[in-house]
């Protein structure tokens, strides 16, 4: 890994943590739980709650295996480092890791206790309605999803891990084409 990648990586992944624990303990300081505080009318709004379990509170009893989903993903992320040598994947590797760690820690620290603790989601925003829930999600839930929208980004432009040019598609040789790369000493 160079060294700029990993200052990228390490300096972006402890923002992301941190903005994303601080907003949490002034949510669980500062906001009553379960009502509304309007911030911009309908389009942003506060509402502070438990969420047991994955996106809208998919899967509540099954809290331990996001814990532990987490940790692997930390790991493998921890893992993938010494591979890289792209900013681009570095910055997808900081936003996935500061928010994987961002909501890890609320599963391992927060009521009711190691390691099924409840993430506090608070961001409302009425106009995102998926069907059945409104979005209510968190600073490390927008890291997550920002960083799998640059995963895909990276993934069609072929940006390879290490760094390196993009491996240009060599011509299709024809029978004609091949003839004449050969007679030209190609």
């Amino acid at each position: 890994m160079h060294r700029g990648q990993a200052m990228v990586l390490l300096g972006l992944a402890v923002v992301v943590y941190a903005a994303d624990q601080l907003s949490k303990n002034w949510v669980v300081a500062n906001l009553p739980e379960g009502r509304v505080v309007p911030v911009l009318g309908d389009f942003l709004q506060w509402y502070f709650v438990r969420n047991p379990g994955a996106a809208f509170s998919l899967a509540s009893g099954a809290t331990w295996i996001f814990t532990l989903l987490a940790a692997v993903v930390v790991g493998a992320i921890i893992w993938q480092v010494r591979h890289l040598g792209s900013r681009s994947w570095a910055i997808f590797f900081a936003l996935l890791l500061g928010g994987v760690l961002g909501n890890l820690t609320d599963r391992l620290t927060r009521d009711p206790g190691f390691p099924v603790g409840h993430v506090i989601d608070f961001i409302l925003t009425p106009w995102m309605w998926l069907g059945f829930n409104p979005a209510i999600y968190n600073i490390a839930d927008m890291a997550i999803v920002a960083a799998m929208v640059l995963f895909i980004v990276i993934t069609v432009l072929g940006l390879p891990i290490d760094g390196s040019p993009r491996h240009k598609q060599a011509p299709e040789l024809t029978p004609a084409t091949a003839d004449a790369h050969t007679e030209a000493g190609e």
